[in-house]
């Protein structure tokens, strides 16, 4: 993958995907727009897109940090853009700059970065950390 390297998915915001959704309880209550942890879901989407190529048999890349700013709001039924874009390795990890953007410019951006992990390993490691909360 060679730095800015890039990756777009464009999806319609569902109702699913609203910050209404989030509510686990009576006393929450968020906006009818783009949730911003579905957003960010989305903007990992799209970096994992990227990095499918350097992927071998039984691997599959996580995210593990993000710095995102959200600044508009969507609402249900629109389109947004998400662009991933690959900026440098940092020794087993993978930055890149993220970008949404509606029919009105652009909504959010950021930082995110991801590792490739074995599924196997990571399931089983998964696993042996629940069992010791027992």
């Amino acid at each position: 993958m060679e730095k800015g390297s890039k990756q777009e998915v464009v999806y319609t915001v569902l109702q699913q995907d609203l910050a209404s959704e989030v509510a686990v309880g009576g006393e929450d209550v968020f906006p009818e727009v783009l949730a911003t942890s579905r957003m960010i879901g989305l903007m990992e989407v799209s970096a994992a897109r990227l990095m499918k190529p350097l992927l071998k048999p039984g691997e599959l890349s996580v995210g593990v940090g993000v710095d995102i700013k959200h600044f508009g709001p969507t609402p249900v039924g629109e389109e947004v853009k998400i662009i991933a874009t690959f900026v440098e390795p940092d020794g087993k990890l993978y930055l890149f700059e993220v970008e949404v953007f509606d029919r009105a410019g652009k909504v959010a951006s950021g930082r995110h970065t991801r590792a490739i992990v074995e599924h196997r390993r990571l399931m089983d490691g998964a696993k042996a950390r629940m069992a010791k909360a027992q």
